[in-house]
């Protein structure tokens, strides 16, 4: 048998490189990514972190525990541009700060993003200072989420909610009956509703929601993915999930 040895040609440059942290039972945010990006020049790459179950402060912020460990097993020595952690309540729970220094503990020199801190970056471009809040968590969780919010000088003028103790069934929930829920909050004092949490369906509602509404909406995935194409300096157009993207 002769063998013949053939010297390997690698790609010269890869596309950009997005990293996707998940809570283990989130059913919704890996789909919302793939349905803005699908067919762009951007590759996502997702690992799955412990979830503890029921949701509070505690486990939220004791979940972060394993950012590092679940960060460098995403493309184990390979460079990622920018990490998205998917969880908005965590990141109130562990803090900004503490989850960069995780990840980059991982993948020195790397972006981060989250979904309340890109939301808040989202609502300051939009020129929002009066919001409604719709959650699906309970008071403990909500008071946080609230907070987080004044304390970068919003006027939050309702919060509305369905108190879900487990991550699981907030992505149980019927999308149909989400948009119903959420058409009828009276914006009248609000300059924008935002929506929290990763898991609910909300993303692909959010077009019909501004246009029966007459205000904008915003999104915990949805803020998420904007900042992240933001990070890692994209221009592509995004059309169908909501105004934030002309922005």
């Amino acid at each position: 048998m002769k063998l013949s040895k053939i010297d390997p040609k690698y790609i010269a440059k890869s596309n950009p490189r997005i990293g996707l942290i998940t809570l283990a039972s989130d059913f919704r945010i890996e789909k919302d990514f793939n349905n803005v990006i699908n067919g762009k020049d951007i590759d996502l790459y997702c690992n799955r972190i412990h979830c503890y179950n029921p949701l509070t402060n505690e486990t939220l912020k004791k979940m972060a525990d394993d950012i590092t460990n679940v960060t460098k097993d995403i493309l184990p020595d390979q460079k990622l541009d920018c990490v998205a952690y998917g969880c908005t309540s965590g990141t109130i729970a562990a803090g900004y700060n503490s989850i960069f220094e995780k990840v980059n503990a991982a993948k020195p020199n790397t972006k981060v993003t989250t979904p309340i801190t890109a939301a808040i970056k989202a609502l300051k471009k939009l020129n929002i200072n009066k919001i409604s809040i719709f959650t699906p968590y309970t008071n403990e969780i909500n008071n946080s989420v609230v907070e987080y919010f004044k304390n970068e000088n919003f006027e939050i003028n309702e919060l509305s909610y369905f108190d879900i103790p487990s991550d699981l069934d907030i992505g149980k929930v019927d999308d149909k009956y989400l948009f119903d829920v959420l058409s009828r909050i009276n914006l009248n004092d609000s300059d924008a509703l935002f929506v929290s949490c990763t898991a609910l369906p909300v993303l692909s509602l959010i077009n019909d929601l501004e246009n029966k509404l007459g205000k904008f909406v915003v999104s915990s995935n949805q803020a998420l993915i904007w900042d992240s194409l933001n990070q890692i300096n994209s221009n592509i157009n995004v059309v169908g999930y909501g105004k934030l993207f002309n922005y």
